[in-house]
């Protein structure tokens, strides 16, 4: 008789039948297991949280006083019977891989993940294993990242030139991850970095994990606005548009993303500059990954899920898809103080 598999894909998440667990699932469950601390992978209202450490913080700040649980990487928890080891997933601060081992058969559910180093967060870690689910958001051949070096020299270069325009410079990108990028990688040669409150509560809670972080200055009512235009901006995507961005102004918009690979995605979020930054692995990435696992099976959760799956096949793979509800990265809803 087959043995059944040790995860299985329902209507609330990943669920570990044998562990009685779930891996970052959508909808209140009694112990789930998180990836990392996106809108998208880290839901209120489970009845007991696990994480990596370097998520504690954010997931407080995120979802409140959740009953949460924080281990280190490489860290082993059995529950009934199943040994539960985080790894590194190199998408943002404190993100992981799950390996689930039980009687000699290991799955490794990736949640979101990159394979360059990005200098901020502890970079991916290959984990060998039977069955891996992997995401796939940038899964097709149009998406390859350039050396995140050269995007930053992009970007250094676009400020200097708005400084010898007088154009203040605000750069976007989310709050956890893409933020602390920028800021941990950009030449500081200008001064003082300002942050959107969003962005600045998420680098405080980062902080007070006990993460490193060049310093920030909180936009406030107060602050000169003179003062802001000379250095650099940098807010979440949901202040575009808004009066408190335009207040700013004359400036020049940049948008971090991996979609502005694609043409017109610079245009559609009404940018003036487009940097190709994702925190997600790229086509060669995510095939580079996969194929390092050693996996007999891979399931896709989320992206270009069908074409990924018939390439891999193709190139001798077992790739399925399957349903699940990650994939939109939105930011923590605000408060008033953070539109200030």
């Amino acid at each position: 008789m087959p043995r059944k598999p040790l995860l299985e894909f329902t209507d609330r998440g990943i669920y570990c039948p044998k562990g009685d667990f779930y891996i970052d699932p959508w909808k209140p469950v009694d112990y789930a297991v998180i990836t990392h601390a996106h809108a998208d992978h880290a839901y209120w209202g489970h009845k007991h949280y696990l994480a990596h450490h370097l998520s504690r913080e954010v997931l407080y700040y995120r979802l409140g006083e959740i009953n949460l649980q924080t281990v280190e990487y490489g860290e082993t928890l059995n529950r009934n019977g199943i040994a539960i080891t985080l790894f590194p997933a190199g998408h943002v601060i404190g993100s992981a891989q799950v390996r689930l081992e039980c009687e000699g058969e290991i799955w490794v559910v990736s949640g979101d993940y990159k394979v360059e180093d990005d200098g901020v967060c502890t970079p991916f870690e290959p984990v060998r294993c039977h069955h891996f689910i992997s995401e796939c958001t940038f899964g097709m051949p149009v998406y390859k990242w350039k050396p995140q070096l050269q995007v930053f020299e992009e970007m250094n270069n676009w400020w200097r030139h708005n400084l010898d325009n007088d154009l203040a410079t605000v750069i976007v990108g989310y709050s956890l991850g893409k933020a602390q990028r920028i800021l941990q990688n950009l030449d500081l040669f200008n001064g003082t970095v300002y942050t959107h409150g969003v962005i600045e509560n998420t680098n405080q809670a980062l902080r007070k994990n006990g993460v490193s972080l060049h310093p920030t200055e909180r936009i406030t009512p107060e602050i000169s606005k003179e003062l802001v235009r000379k250095g650099i901006i940098i807010a979440p995507p949901s202040a575009v548009g808004t009066p408190w961005m335009r207040k700013f102004g004359p400036y020049s918009f940049g948008y971090c993303s991996g979609w502005m690979a694609i043409r017109g995605a610079k245009r559609r979020r009404a940018a003036d500059r487009g940097f190709v930054l994702s925190d997600h692995a790229d086509w060669d990435g995510l095939i580079s990954a996969i194929d390092a696992t050693g996996c007999e099976r891979v399931y896709l959760t989320h992206g270009y899920t069908a074409t990924f799956a018939r390439y891999l096949n193709e190139i001798g793979f077992d790739a399925h898809e399957v349903h699940t509800l990650y994939g939109n990265e939105e930011e923590e809803p605000g408060s008033a103080d953070d539109a200030v």
